[in-house]
C-alpha cells in the first residue's frame, strides 16, 4: 500500500486489451497518467547510470552510434532468453520505480493518479499502489486488434508475446477492478463509475 497522497491506481492488461485507449479516457477526465513502458524506454536511453549498467551486462552494441537503444540487438538478446529477460528487468524496473516515485511528488493535489504498465503484476510494482485495474478482452479479439493496429506483426509473433505474459485468469485474480473491453458492454460507463468511486474515496 502506498503511503504518499494522492490515491495511486494501476491499470494493466494484455497486448490488444485496449488499456491505452481506456487510459486516455481517464486522461480526458483530468487524471495524470504515468506510462511506465514509455518511461522505461526513455530511461534506457537517457538515464546515464542505467545505460552504463545495460552496456556492462549486454555490451556496447546495446546502443547505436547516435546514443539511442539498439532495439533490434536487445530484442535478439532478450526476447527468447529467460535469463536475459530477468537481467534486463532487474536493471530497468528499479529505475522505473524511482522515476515513478519522483513523478508522484509532482501531483500532490491530484484527486488520484493512474500508472499504466503492461508488466505491473510481473514486476510486483502493483504492491506499491492502492488499487489495480485490469482491462479484459478475450484472446481472439486481442489478436484481431493487434493485427489491425500493427500489420507488420504476425499472429505467431503476437502469440509469442502473449505466452510470456500472465494469463487473463491470473490478471483477473490479482485485480481490484476489471474493465471489460470485450465489445459486450460500453467502456465509458465503466470508466466513469470507477472515476466517481475514486473521487468519492478521497473527498
Amino acid at each position: 500500500m502506498a503511503n504518499n497522497p494522492p490515491l495511486q491506481i494501476g491499470i494493466t492488461g494484455g497486448i490488444g486489451s485496449g488499456k491505452s485507449l481506456i487510459t486516455r479516457v481517464f486522461s480526458a477526465l483530468g487524471i495524470p497518467i504515468y506510462d511506465a513502458d514509455t518511461r522505461a524506454r526513455w530511461l534506457m536511453t537517457h538515464h546515464i547510470a542505467l545505460r552504463q549498467e545495460i552496456e556492462a551486462q549486454f555490451g556496447t552494441a546495446a546502443y547505436l552510434p547516435d546514443g539511442t537503444l539498439n532495439r533490434a540487438y536487445m530484442a535478439a538478446k532478450v526476447f527468447n532468453h529467460t535469463d536475459n529477460v530477468t537481467r534486463i528487468n532487474a536493471l530497468v524496473h528499479p529505475r522505473v520505480g524511482e522515476d515513478y516515485a519522483a513523478w508522484v511528488l509532482a501531483y500532490p493535489h491530484a484527486p488520484y493518479l493512474l500508472k499504466e504498465a503492461a508488466l505491473m503484476y510481473e514486476s510486483n510494482s502493483y504492491q506499491l499502489l492502492h488499487y489495480t485495474i485490469t482491462v479484459y478482452a478475450p484472446l481472439e479479439l486481442r489478436l484481431r486488434r493487434v493485427l489491425q493496429r500493427d500489420p507488420q506483426r504476425t499472429e505467431q509473433g503476437i502469440q509469442d508475446i502473449i505466452a510470456k505474459q500472465l494469463t487473463e485468469e491470473e490478471r483477473l485474480s490479482k485485480a481490484d477492478f476489471v474493465i471489460y473491453n470485450d465489445e459486450s458492454q460500453m467502456v465509458l460507463p465503466q470508466v466513469l463509475a470507477l472515476h466517481e468511486r475514486f473521487i468519492a474515496e478521497v473527498r
